[in-house]
């Protein structure tokens, strides 16, 4: 009771100055509640953040700005470095090819629908090839034979390519696996009214990877793939807060025997059961050339997306006429081996199984769902404004050392630059020391206090300081610490190595 009426007194006290009833202020005082947070939505924190922007003028294609450019440029950069762990050279492909690729591959009569056509000039053909004459005598038939030269087709995935390039020299049992790498643009004719930000788009970039190997080492290749998706989500702070599923044959538009892909799906399932995670079933989600293993993240919202894949092929190889030599042809292509003599005397083709697999997936789908999972506080090796310079006043020796300061953090002068050396000449020389840190520099007449403010509301990791004693100590101050500028390079170097 004594509560109760202690509460009324403060209700009353609080509004004693407002013209309302004493009743309807504690009903307001007792009734209020938490306002419910809306959960983090890429596309806001985009637009606050100047990573992107769409256009009406090209529907799907996000585009970058600056600090977005930062962002997706690390993430490939990243996935760079653990290339040279896993094997993968990487390639680069055209981003279109005659029709006739996608015809002897299966995605003209399988994925036909969600691919963009581009038709060339067939006049210009003509005319290059008989010798720029202009007249009108260039012949019905010539503009004939060179009809398929103006039929391409925008890539939606980089396999075709890949076997191009898999066929363009012979291979030894030796040789395998091969593996390549390619982040070349892929474009998909997704229906206009479920394009959404950067998780739903029509041109976007995968980490996309292809691996040639044995029938022997499908499980191994596999296994490794899975390692490759739970250490790079594990860096990215998912840990292992995804799902896998098994995506079987489609009961149409599919390409093979049902023998051919019950043997696919039985190879990934026992490596499933071998990652020692649990796992589900799609039935009848596979792509149409193969079964594939979907890794699935859930975002902020509860959503679930398909962001890494590994797929199981045996039809490309098949389609291209891919093969590589090698001893006992026979058990080679079951997978087996033999110690008869004889038989390892015999060399003949075999075909590769191929292996398609992506670990970020879509690039950009994945940068959606890290702006929503970081929601602004990105870690500092990711972060687009990594670091940002603030200076005291607005005197010629704070403002020249801040600059300073600056460029020995982004490796434009040597650790060990001092405010006293003499201004560096510009020598047309390529440097080789670029740290690759993002750092900018405010240098404003305003106060540091309303500076700082700033530079925390715009999400910089360090906010660095340079005043009068750093000038002449040759320092700069992050927080209550001083330090040289190498010492700080050298600090933000390793935050960036071990990806913190």
């Amino acid at each position: 009771m004594l509560r109760l009426q202690a509460t009324r007194r403060t209700a009353l006290l609080a509004f004693k100055h407002q013209w309302t009833c004493p009743n309807c202020l504690l009903h307001r005082f007792y009734s209020q509640k938490p306002e419910k947070r809306e959960p983090p939505d890429h596309r806001k924190l985009g637009h606050q953040q100047e990573l992107f922007i769409t256009s009406a003028f090209s529907p799907g294609s996000p585009i970058f700005l600056p600090s977005g450019a930062r962002i997706f440029n690390r993430l490939v950069d990243f996935l760079r470095k653990q290339y040279v762990r896993y094997g993968f050279e990487e390639v680069i492909t055209p981003t279109i090819y005659k029709k006739s690729l996608w015809a002897k591959s299966g995605h003209l009569d399988n994925y036909a629908d969600d691919m963009y056509t581009v038709t060339g000039n067939k006049r210009t053909a003509a005319i290059e090839e008989s010798g720029g004459c202009c007249s009108r005598e260039v012949s019905e038939t010539a503009m004939a034979e060179d009809e398929d030269d103006s039929e391409y087709g925008l890539k939606p995935m980089n396999c075709p390519g890949h076997c191009l390039i898999f066929a363009s020299k012979l291979h030894s049992y030796r040789d395998l696996p091969v593996r390549y790498a390619d982040f070349s643009p892929l474009h998909r004719n997704e229906i206009s009214g479920a394009l959404s930000g950067l998780t739903r788009v029509r041109r976007f970039h995968q980490d996309d990877g292809h691996i040639f190997c044995r029938p022997s080492q499908v499980e191994e290749e596999i296994k490794k793939t899975l390692d490759f998706v739970k250490v790079v989500y594990t860096t990215l702070k998912f840990g292992v807060s995804y799902r896998l599923a098994l995506s079987t044959r489609p009961k149409d538009h599919y390409i093979g025997t049902e023998d051919e892909w019950d043997r696919a799906e039985d190879r990934l399932r026992r490596a499933l059961d071998a990652s020692g995670m649990p796992w589900s079933v799609n039935e009848g989600d596979g792509a149409f050339y193969g079964p594939k293993i979907d890794i699935v993240l859930r975002d902020s919202d509860g959503k679930e997306h398909q962001t890494a894949t590994v797929q199981l092929d045996f039809q490309l190889p098949k389609r291209f006429e891919l093969e590589y030599q090698a001893p006992a042809p026979e058990y080679e292509a079951r997978g087996e081996t033999t110690e008869d003599p004889a038989l390892l005397a015999e060399y003949g083709p075999v075909r590769p199984v191929m292996i398609h697999r992506a670990v970020l997936g879509s690039v950009e789908r994945l940068m959606a769902l890290l702006i929503e999972n970081y929601n602004g506080k990105w870690p500092f090796w990711l972060n687009p404004r990594q670091a940002i310079i603030l200076t005291v006043n607005t005197t010629d020796p704070v403002v020249n050392w801040a600059e300073k300061v600056r460029d020995v953090l982004l490796g434009n002068l040597p650790a060990s630059y001092t405010s006293n050396e003499p201004p560096v000449q510009d020598t047309g020389v390529a440097l080789s020391g670029q740290t690759g840190l993002a750092v900018d520099l405010d240098t404003t007449a305003r106060s540091l206090g309303a500076k700082i403010r700033e530079a925390r509301n715009n999400g910089y990791s360090q906010i660095l300081v340079v005043g009068d004693a750093d000038v002449q100590n040759n320092q700069v101050s992050l927080g209550k610490e001083r330090m040289s500028p190498g010492d700080m390079r050298d600090r933000m170097m390793q935050m960036v190595a071990r990806f913190e």
